[in-house]
């Protein structure tokens, strides 16, 4: 039998769960041990797929098409998992299961209550991703704040597990907040005191705190939380804000000793970690040698957590530059009437997916902008879908071209419905979803990033290139570098005359790691960092181009 962690969340959220189970999943995987990480959510929603990214933040797409929680992208690019649509749980999920279940009639004669019928769902989906033949540790968050109605059926689920699986082979761990209060000048512990307190009544005990908190713990602090939590001492840890990047945390949870007391108290025995190369990793997202300045032109600009696998992935391919970005957020609505020097000096364009028309003209003058200053280009879903827009517009002479996503009855429909989409009525989950192959064109620049004729991407759309369009845009320099194997669809497309304009259908942000960044934004890094070395201005600067996002939101790594 595998062993078990579960991290629990109080006081607050967003106090970082994720990041923590995130990186306990990393120490202990750099000391040998296998692991698989999974999420339950407790919202009724299915998936997160149908929520707006102001709500929920960016959709996680796994190779197998699940729409998930964007926690499970910090879960494969701190650990070397996997996952799939088996490693992400939601209260709407359990529901529909247990409502079919009671239709078809399994559960004939019983009256079907929360417990057990909806907890034994949520035991069972835990066990599913249980394989002692493949992993050494599960490590599963769970969703929101304790006391929250919607999450107590997860919780007493949990409560039950342990009881099965023995308390030798589970580790509780809870991230609550202690606040530093200005006012009196003091740490507080009432709030985590009253959340561990609400986990007794449900008949859960942590055996670790990770206290995220502002300020160092002093020992007197430590003992206090000890006492009145009752948790050992040792087992009191310290998660302070993290002075530059997320990739810090790992490291700050080693050196508070975390890793090695989960594996004292689940009695496994291992090495010590080798963290050199995280730390090598981290170390060059600190301090890198140079700089380069990248325009990110956006829809969702003013919530973070909407492109967060984007600024990660360019984190990723700038390290591996020892380069350090600075984002310019643009929010695309802004760009609507023209850049107007609000591009001036950056280094390179990308243009984010997103749904629905609004901003859409604001991208695509950024891509006019970056296609005709000849400054490198990115473009993700619907990044390639404006950029075709644009050079069929302004270059090919297509007046009237457009998606028939933002028009029903566009005249010059460039950018289409998907056939398979035509009589698609349901939202949830019914894009073209999941890893689908491409074949990359012989002889075109994506041959030469990829460095291979074939390669599998991450996809969540339902408008695609209108292939009547190819050859009369091909005459003038449009070149579809990736298509299905059946050549059937446009998967990636570069402009002949341009030093690295690349745009793709898919979303290869979902499969870019510290160590390993995506083939895409490596190249889009590079091209950045020639286009900088050049120091040539792009257009007037335009006094009333400000940022609209505070510093913090600005900061890349944070």
């Amino acid at each position: 039998m595998p062993k078990y962690i579960f991290v629990t969340g109080g006081v607050v959220s967003s106090l970082g769960k994720g990041l923590a189970a995130s990186s306990i999943g990393c120490l202990l995987e750099a000391r040998g041990l296998r692991v698989t990480l999974m999420k339950l959510d407790p919202y009724i929603n299915v998936d997160p797929g149908t929520m707006s990214p102001f709500q929920h933040g960016e959709v996680f797409v796994t190779d197998d098409g699940a729409e998930t929680d964007l926690d499970l992208g910090h879960y494969e690019r701190f650990t070397n998992c996997v996952l799939s649509r088996h490693n992400n749980l939601t209260s709407g999920q359990v529901y529909e299961s247990v409502i079919l279940k009671e239709r078809r009639g399994d559960y004939l004669g019983k009256t079907v209550q929360v417990i057990p019928h909806v907890t034994d769902v949520i035991k069972e989906r835990i066990r599913e991703i249980s394989d002692e033949s493949k992993y050494d540790i599960v490590i599963t968050e769970i969703g929101g704040t304790t006391g929250d109605i919607e999450g107590l059926p997860f919780l007493e689920a949990i409560r039950q597990f342990i009881l099965e699986a023995g308390t030798q082979n589970v580790l509780n761990m809870h991230v609550t907040l202690v606040p530093y209060i200005k006012a009196a000048g003091e740490i507080k512990t009432k709030p985590t005191q009253q959340s561990v307190a609400k986990l007794r009544e449900i008949g859960l005990q942590p055996q670790v705190l990770i206290c995220r908190t502002e300020r160092p713990l002093d020992l007197d602090l430590r003992r206090k939380l000890s006492m009145f939590c009752s948790v050992a001492e040792k087992a009191v840890i310290e998660e302070r804000d993290v002075e530059h990047t997320i990739y810090e945390v790992p490291l700050t949870l080693h050196a508070e000793g975390l890793d090695q007391l989960a594996c004292d108290l689940l009695g496994l025995k291992t090495p010590e970690p080798d963290l050199a190369s995280w730390k090598n990793f981290v170390r060059r997202v600190i301090s890198p040698k140079k700089r380069v300045k990248i325009a990110v032109v956006g829809k969702y600009i003013d919530l973070r957590d909407a492109y967060k696998s984007i600024y990660e992935s360019l984190t990723h391919a700038a390290a591996s530059e020892d380069c350090g970005i600075d984002l310019e957020l643009i929010d695309a609505e802004l760009l609507e009437h023209g850049v107007n020097g609000r591009l001036k000096d950056v280094a390179g364009v990308l243009i984010p997916g997103g749904f629905g028309v609004r901003g859409v003209e604001g991208k695509i003058n950024a891509a006019r902008f970056a296609r005709e200053h000849k400054v490198p280009y990115l473009g993700l879903c619907l990044g390639m879908q404006v950029a075709t827009i644009e050079f069929a517009r302004n270059v090919c002479g297509i007046r009237n071209a457009n998606s028939t996503e933002f028009d029903k009855n566009a005249a010059e429909p460039v950018i289409s419905l998907l056939e398979e989409q035509r009589g698609v009525r349901n939202k949830g989950g019914s894009m073209r979803l999941g890893t689908w192959p491409t074949k990359i064109v012989h002889g075109t620049l994506a041959e030469n990033i990829y460095g291979r004729d074939e390669v599998t991407e991450r996809h969540r759309h339902r408008y695609e290139f209108n292939m009547k369009y190819g050859d009369r845009m091909a005459e003038k320099g449009f070149t579809i570098s990736g298509t299905s194997p059946d050549c059937m669809l446009a998967e990636l497309i570069e402009l002949r005359d341009h030093p690295y304009f690349l745009a793709c259908q898919y979303h290869p942000e979902f499969q870019s790691k510290p160590n390993k960044p995506h083939p895409l934004f490596k190249g889009f890094i590079q091209a950045c960092l020639a286009q900088h070395s050049k120091h040539v201005p792009h257009g007037e600067a335009d006094p009333l181009s400000l940022r609209r996002v505070h510093n913090q939101e600005l900061a890349l790594q944070r």
